[in-house]
């Protein structure tokens, strides 16, 4: 199966996920998603991920979702770059999501990082979504 936007599935079966009270939701394995549930790690919207094999030429993402009191950790998230409007900031124009309370992710030359870390290292680059 292929999918024409594998950031939007992703975010779609974590929110799905949260909101049905699951402790786990897995998702296709590839780089640009291991990458940016790694900066999902990073600031603590999840509690972990693992590859999971599926074959010899196939494997999974589980990730563990994190809850607060019952709440999830993610309040919103929400695909802010699609494959039919892209959307690009540079490093001055870079988003704030909630005055900097929130997190936008963003695809550089330097790899996947937050909205803030870009900001510092004075690169723009795709915002791909924000979370609160």
């Amino acid at each position: 199966m292929s999918l024409s936007h594998p950031i939007g599935d992703m975010v779609t079966r974590i929110r799905n996920g949260q909101n049905a009270g699951k402790e786990t939701v897995i998702v296709p394995n590839s780089k640009l998603r291991a990458a940016v549930l790694t900066v999902l790690k990073d600031e603590g919207f999840i509690s972990d991920f693992k590859q999971v094999k599926i074959d010899e030429h196939r494997s999974n993402l589980e990730i563990e979702l994190k809850y607060i009191g019952g709440n999830g950790a993610i309040q919103e998230i929400s695909v802010v770059s699609k494959p039919g409007r892209r959307v690009y900031s540079g490093c001055a124009k870079m988003p704030k999501v909630l005055n900097g309370l929130g997190v936008a992710i963003v695809s550089t030359p330097n790899g996947v990082m937050t909205d803030h870390k870009a900001r510092l290292m004075n690169v723009g680059g795709e915002v791909l979504c924000k979370v609160i």
